[in-house]
């Protein structure tokens, strides 16, 4: 670690490069997880267990946040790293519901109001759920579905307050430490 007085300040075009550069990886990594919830072929993954689903999806979250939030604390520059953080685990989480909705739909068609469920219709449907919106056009037909959509709607809140919180105040942490002058 080292002394405030010893961190390095840096200009103003190496400002701009670093920040123009962590929105360029954020950016390129949301669409390469979007990319792969419409390519990810509707066999094999498909037929997967909805179980199978349930669980690996938050797993797969978990272990995204928590590297996520171990880059922020090495990150010589945690607000920039913070900030792609929230964007890649954000969109990470909306696709995961997404996909877990889009699976619910294959294994019993009655969970949702609509005849066909389809990835877009899925996204839209866990977008709506997320921003509180809801314009009710798809809505949880079943007990089970309502049942995940309000898992959905409790962890909304939870990573909207906890989340943005754990994360901001790792850069708490180390912009009082001195580490960071970008």
């Amino acid at each position: 670690m080292s002394d405030s007085s010893t961190a390095r300040t840096f200009t103003r075009a190496e400002r701009r490069r670093f920040v123009a550069r962590g929105l360029l990886r954020a950016a390129v990594i949301t669409a390469a997880i979007v990319v792969l919830y419409f390519l990810t072929p509707q066999t094999g993954v498909g037929d997967l267990p909805l179980g199978v689903a349930l669980v690996a999806g938050p797993l797969i979250w978990v272990g995204v946040a928590i590297w996520q939030i171990l880059a922020i604390s090495r990150s010589p520059h945690p607000l920039l790293r913070a900030i792609e953080s929230l964007t890649i685990t954000m969109s990470l989480y909306l696709m995961l519901f997404a996909a877990t909705y889009w699976l619910v739909a294959r294994a019993d068609p009655t969970g949702f109001s609509v005849d066909t469920l389809t990835r877009v219709d899925a996204l839209y449907f866990t977008t709506t759920v997320f921003s509180s919106v809801g314009f009710g056009d798809i809505t949880p037909a079943s007990q089970s579905t309502r049942a995940l959509v309000t898992i959905q709607m409790i962890l909304n809140v939870l990573l909207l307050g906890a989340g943005i919180r754990l994360l901001f105040g790792v850069v708490d942490r180390r912009r009082e430490s001195g580490e960071e002058k970008l």
